[in-house]
Parts: structure tokens; C-alpha cells; sequence
């Protein structure tokens, strides 16, 4: 027990302090820098789309006043299969070079596929169908092109509220700027662990298309670029902006999906975890995309450990008795989700932690029993 105990410490010590300080050492050490100029080859801006009818026409109308040179963006919305207004709605666009493939249901990496397919850009940029881009955002993305040991770019992800959301959407928004310093730390390795869907770009000529349309495809299509031997990095100015899914349950069903298939992602691609073919990225990838999803069971380890050990020493029943004071913290910032005590930080943040852990837990069990979340339904929140 105190074995399980020790171990179960410092792996959740080496998870959330010592990876990140790893990650800032390797970052001072390596130091490399993107060389960054103002560029502005052929993109194409690929949307994929399914049943976005109360979403699609804002996401054009943004895509439309962007500032890049209208004879430099292709703009393609592929539709997988929408039985809604989608395609209705895209339609009316095609005399301001909007074009649409209207796809039978698949899967969302079938229809990436397809609009890859049909793409005449340098660079690729995938969007979601709900994203909003600033302005300068595709410029920004391209520029870091230039430099030719880039073959991808994840932008900068940036979450709103809305006022009646519940307090889940305070620890997404916690947990996303976390992320994105971590990003930054990890592009100066080399690279960063992947993209995000709502705004990343690869070059054209690096796509590999997928079959397995049971992995998260900005994952498998971001870090496909650094199987290939080119660098996948963070550009902080490149802005998208997305609403935050306002209510817990939607968001604990959007996590277990994105989840599932993202680790069915790290094993497609296992070739990644050799560290001596790409060095310090390995780590970076063991660490985010496989321990970080293994902390529900170091948690579940930590506490019947702690407990076991309770009555052999006080240090052992502190422990035990700090895990029961923070889960229900948590249990109460569950309670309270949706008032303004419990928006707290003592009780959202406990709250939103183990709701991402649970989602883990449950993602885990699903891979260990083989299960495949292929049918892809966007969890979508358009105010």
C-alpha cells in the first residue's frame, strides 16, 4: 500500500508540476524559434459541416470580411450528410466563391477527405463550423510557412461565456489558458502535442488522408505532419473564438467522445512515442495524451491508498482526510453549478477537475472494451 501510495504521489506530481517544468527547461535549452514572415500563398479554408443550420451563415458571413486576398482563399464547406438547412443555407453563398459538396453521412474525416480532395490551396486550414476568426487570423497562421521546417500550425482557441451558463464553463475557460501556455512552452521544443479543430493549417502536400474515422481528426491530421518530419507549432495571434457549451452534462458528453477518440488517435499513431525518432516530442506526447488521461486511475490509487494507510500515521490520514474535503468541495460546486456561489474558485475548479477525470475514466473503459465512437454529432452551442 505505501508503494501504491508513493508511486501514485509522483506520478501526479511529475503530471501537473514536473512535465510543465520539463517542458520550460527543454523549451530554454532548445530555443527554436520560427522564422516568420508576412506570406500570402493560395489557402484553402475547409469547413465540415453537419446539421449546422443555426451556425453555418454567421461562420460564412465571418469567413467573407476576413482580411486576406480574396483571390488566395478558396473557402469549401463539406457537407457530411446534413438533413437540416445546411446545405440550403451554404448554397446562397456560392456567388461569393463559397463552395459546397453535398457528401452522403460518413463521418467527419470521410468528408475532410473528400474536400482535401477537391482543395487547390498551398495550405490547408480546417475551421469549425462554429468558430468565429479574427480578422488577421489566417494571416497569421501562413506567415509561420516561411519558415520550411513548419508543416503545421495550430492557432489560438479563445472560449466565451454566455451570462446563464453553469460553472462548468469558468473551469473549461481555466483549463484552456493553461493549455495554450503549455502550447507555447512546447512549440519552442519543436513542437506542440496537436491542434486544435476550431483553427489549425498543414501544407497541402503533408495530408495523409484517414480511414479511421474513430479517431479525433485535428489530432491524426495535426501530428501527421510530425510523423512526416516537420514541425507542428503554436501561433498565439491567430484567433479563433468559440461560445463555451453552457451546461455540464453536454460538456462531460462532448469530453467521453473527444476523449475515446483521442487515445484511439495516440495509438494510430504509436510511432510517435519512440524518442529516439523524435526525441523530446515522445515525451510530450506520452505525458499529455496518455498519463494526463491515466490520472482518474492514479486519483482512484491515491485515495483507497491514503485511506488504507490512515490508521499507520497521520501523514497518511491528512492525505486521506484532503482528498475527502476536495471531493466534496467538488460534489458541492456540482450542487451549485448553477448559481453564483458556485462560482467560486474552492468549488468550480474541484468541480470541473473531476468532471474531466471522470470523462477520462469512462473514455479508458470504453477503449479497453473496444468501443468506437465512429458517428460523428457535433456537441455545438450557438447563442
Amino acid at each position: 500500500m505505501e508503494f501504491t501510495f508513493w508511486l501514485s504521489v509522483a506520478l501526479l506530481v511529475y503530471t501537473y508540476a514536473g512535465f510543465a517544468a520539463l517542458v520550460v527547461v527543454a523549451g530554454l535549452l532548445l530555443n527554436r524559434r520560427v522564422q516568420k514572415r508576412d506570406i500570402t500563398p493560395k489557402v484553402s479554408l475547409i469547413i465540415a459541416a453537419y446539421n449546422e443550420e443555426a451556425s453555418i451563415a454567421k461562420r460564412l458571413d465571418n469567413v467573407l470580411q476576413l482580411d486576406y486576398p480574396k483571390d488566395k482563399l478558396e473557402v469549401i464547406v463539406a457537407s457530411d450528410g446534413s438533413d437540416d438547412r445546411t446545405e440550403e443555407v451554404v448554397a446562397r453563398y456560392a456567388d461569393r466563391g463559397v463552395h459546397l459538396l453535398r457528401l452522403p453521412r460518413r463521418g467527419k474525416i470521410h468528408a475532410l477527405n473528400d474536400a482535401v480532395a477537391h482543395a487547390h490551396g498551398e495550405i490547408l486550414v480546417f475551421s469549425d463550423a462554429n468558430s468565429i476568426y479574427d480578422r488577421q487570423a489566417i494571416r497569421k497562421l501562413v506567415r509561420n510557412f516561411a519558415d520550411p521546417a513548419v508543416g503545421g500550425v495550430g492557432g489560438n482557441t479563445i472560449y466565451t461565456t454566455e451570462e446563464d451558463a453553469d460553472t462548468c464553463s469558468e473551469g473549461e475557460n481555466l483549463y484552456w489558458n493553461y493549455d495554450k501556455w503549455l502550447k507555447e512552452m512546447e512549440s519552442r521544443t519543436g513542437s506542440i502535442i496537436s491542434a486544435h479543430g476550431a483553427i489549425y493549417a498543414i501544407r497541402r502536400e503533408l495530408y495523409q488522408p484517414l480511414q479511421d474515422s474513430a479517431v479525433t481528426d485535428d489530432f491524426a491530421i495535426s501530428t501527421g505532419v510530425i510523423e512526416q518530419g516537420y514541425r507542428l507549432v503554436f501561433e498565439r495571434e491567430a484567433k479563433a473564438y468559440e461560445v463555451a457549451i453552457p451546461r455540464a452534462g453536454r460538456e462531460f458528453a462532448r469530453k467521453v467522445r473527444m476523449m475515446t477518440r483521442g487515445l484511439r488517435g495516440v495509438l494510430l499513431r504509436r510511432r510517435l512515442l519512440n524518442p529516439f525518432r523524435y526525441g523530446f516530442y515522445s515525451v510530450i506526447l506520452f505525458t499529455h495524451k496518455f498519463l494526463r488521461r491515466l490520472v482518474s486511475v492514479v486519483l482512484l490509487s491515491l485515495l483507497f491508498s491514503s485511506l488504507a494507510l490512515a490508521s499507520t500515521h497521520p501523514f497518511y490520514r491528512t492525505v486521506a482526510w484532503l482528498q475527502v474535503v476536495f471531493y466534496t468541495l467538488a460534489a458541492v460546486g456540482f450542487l451549485l453549478k448553477d448559481r453564483e456561489v458556485g462560482r467560486a474558485r474552492v468549488l468550480y475548479i474541484p468541480f470541473f477537475y473531476c468532471l474531466a477525470n471522470s470523462a477520462a475514466l469512462l473514455a479508458i473503459v470504453n477503449i479497453l472494451r473496444g468501443h468506437q465512437i465512429e458517428r460523428w454529432q457535433p456537441q455545438r452551442h450557438t447563442p
